[in-house]
């Protein structure tokens, strides 16, 4: 990495997501282990650009953004073979991912700034060596390192817990802003605690990470939908939806798949069938009766285009 003529401006984007699929606790290794299985998401992204320059000096535009900086200086240490030569540069990053959500903002950060420093300096890393540089920079990461199939992931380890082997079935999604009357205003990822489950919610949590597991290997969309669904139910008593026996009622009445929520943070999705005939059809109707429970921030997406 001394020889400057291997350096170039390295440029990377790193996607979202949409809160999760199911959260909670797992059986690994002898133990339980919090892990999540997130919900891939298209309508933001986090652009990244690294140029490398010789000394130890190294900065970040924004300068707040420490999380990616952090990311920066561990990458580069993991991918550098000669410590003798110490580098530093620049990390500049753009995007319009909304923060405290429940997009996985920090995350997205992290990843383009992992992703970039690697480019810069044509440099390999396995997305289970992504997942353990983001987790060291930011205590907890999201699992959106891993593009082409669907894992169970403990973000505070930074390890897989299973593999699905493959990526989820395509739905589309009907996202909403779930705190209407703090719409806008998010919740605070880092500062909310942990949740304490009970004995019940994670027996259940192992049923429903098998029930994933067949969703996810038959591409039983409506399966993906009833884990969905529990694992927001169980969150409920952790992070309450306002209004959520309503928003249910909303997915029965216009044949929905589930509800799916960010587990903390204040967005949700309502999961369709991307291909049901009717799915168009279904989607205004479910748009319109949000809008009567005082819902008006919404969206719409589709996973598996």
């Amino acid at each position: 990495m001394a020889d400057h003529s291997g350096w170039r401006l390295g440029i990377a984007s790193a996607p979202i997501h949409h809160g999760e699929i199911l959260q909670g606790v797992f059986p690994h290794e002898g133990g339980l282990t919090r892990g999540l299985v997130t919900l891939p998401c298209t309508i933001y992204k986090t652009h990244a650009t690294f140029m490398p320059a010789p000394g130890a000096e190294l900065t970040v535009s924004p300068a707040w953004k420490t999380k990616a900086l952090r990311a920066a200086e561990l990458t580069i240490a993991a991918i550098s073979p000669d410590g003798e030569h110490p580098v530093g540069g620049h990390l500049d990053l753009s995007g319009d991912v909304p923060l405290c959500r429940g997009f996985g903002s920090s995350t997205s950060d992290v990843l383009a700034t992992i992703w970039a420093v690697k480019d810069a300096f044509v440099s390999a890393l396995a997305p289970e060596d992504v997942a353990r540089l983001a987790v060291q920079a930011e205590l907890a990461s999201d699992s959106l390192m891993f593009e082409e199939t669907s894992v169970l992931f403990a973000q505070r380890d930074g390890e897989v817990i299973e593999d699905f082997g493959y990526r989820m079935p395509p739905v589309r999604v009907l996202g909403f802003g779930s705190r209407p009357q703090n719409s806008g205003q998010g919740v605070d990822t880092l500062a909310f605690p942990p949740a304490s489950y009970g004995t019940d919610e994670t027996r259940s949590f192992a049923e429903l990470q098998a029930m994933l597991r067949d969703a996810i290997q038959t591409k039983d969309a409506a399966l993906l939908g009833a884990v969905a669904t529990a694992s927001t139910e169980i969150n409920q008593r952790h992070l309450p939806i306002p209004d959520l026996d309503r928003i249910r009622w909303i997915v029965r009445e216009v044949g929905a798949l589930g509800v799916q929520a960010a587990h903390s943070g204040d967005i949700a999705g309502i999961l369709f069938d991307r291909d049901d005939r009717d799915v168009e059809a279904r989607t205004e109707h479910a748009k319109d009766l949000l809008h009567s429970t005082g819902i008006h921030e919404q969206w719409i997406f589709t996973t598996g285009d």
